[in-house]
């Protein structure tokens, strides 16, 4: 029996916010391969619409997208824009996904990753902020995907292995019920 417990879900998705924003302000600006940086913004919002869905799933998305675009030189809104549109398709098949169907999730993820970079990059070619196309492709769409990614490993390991219902965010082998008992899912 699943047991909704709002206010766990809710710090849960709280502290996964605070980490993915420390992330991004303070880890992905000092690693890059050519001027791609990793978008700890779209992994928190596939973490959100792979666990959680629907409307909540897309808030998420827009607000991250909006924290990114606000500690970047970009257009504001276009990266609140992307995020809120991949959790709105991300989070359309069902709760807490990536505990029961981890390698679809991150094919899933993997390919909104490259498209959501493409359209970021593009859009920085059109306001001029990229030289050329070449560059858009090769030098910042490629490395931001790959490196974003890379990133959403950890974070994907983890909801795989998570126990219990809600957001997916359980830190350890309880119950909800207050009981422990031992786990035999990742044997």
């Amino acid at each position: 029996m699943r047991v909704a417990d709002k206010n766990r879900d809710r710090r849960d998705t709280l502290i996964l916010a605070l980490v993915c924003m420390v992330c991004q302000l303070a880890l992905a600006p000092n690693i890059g391969i050519g001027n791609g940086r990793a978008n700890f913004a779209l992994v928190f919002t596939a973490c959100v619409a792979f666990n959680a869905g629907g409307r909540r799933g897309v808030l998420a998305g827009f607000f991250a997208g909006l924290v990114f675009d606000l500690s970047t030189t970009g257009p504001v809104g276009l990266m609140a824009g992307c995020c809120a549109a991949t959790a709105y398709l991300m989070g359309q098949e069902g709760r807490n996904r990536m505990a029961g169907e981890l390698a679809a999730s991150m094919a899933e993820f993997s390919i909104a990753a490259l498209i959501v970079s493409l359209i970021y990059h593009l859009a920085m070619l059109m306001v001029g902020q990229s030289s050329s196309l070449l560059d858009v492709i090769l030098l910042r769409t490629l490395p931001t995907a790959f490196l974003t990614i890379i990133a959403f490993l950890p974070f994907a390991w983890y909801y795989s292995r998570s126990v219990g219902g809600g957001s997916g965010l359980s830190l350890g082998g309880r119950r909800r019920g207050g009981g422990s008992h031992l786990s035999t899912r990742g044997l």
